[in-house]
């Protein structure tokens, strides 16, 4: 959604100020693409081997392997786990 469809449906008086605030409370920041060098850094941050992110991430290791090449990006749930990881530990 974007931030300025919530803020049209309040200013036409379509929401009132506690629905918009609801919808506020559910929009969730966009995901950021990850390069390689972030995911590496996010995966020692923890102390992990690529193994293991991959086994958390019920994906194969060598999916984190190419990732961390810049062979291929993490895309879907793996890009949305991989933010959790770095902003909430």
């Amino acid at each position: 959604m974007t931030p300025f469809l919530p803020f049209l449906l309040y200013k036409n008086e379509l929401v009132d100020a506690i629905t918009m605030k609801n919808i506020g409370k559910l929009c969730i920041p966009e995901v950021q693409e990850y390069i390689p060098e972030k995911i590496v850094f996010i995966r020692n941050k923890f102390s992990l081997s690529q193994a293991a992110l991959a086994s958390i991430f019920n994906i194969s290791p060598s999916t984190v392997q190419k990732w961390e090449q810049g062979n291929k990006k993490p895309t879907g749930a793996s890009r949305k786990l991989l933010d959790i990881m770095e902003r909430k530990g």
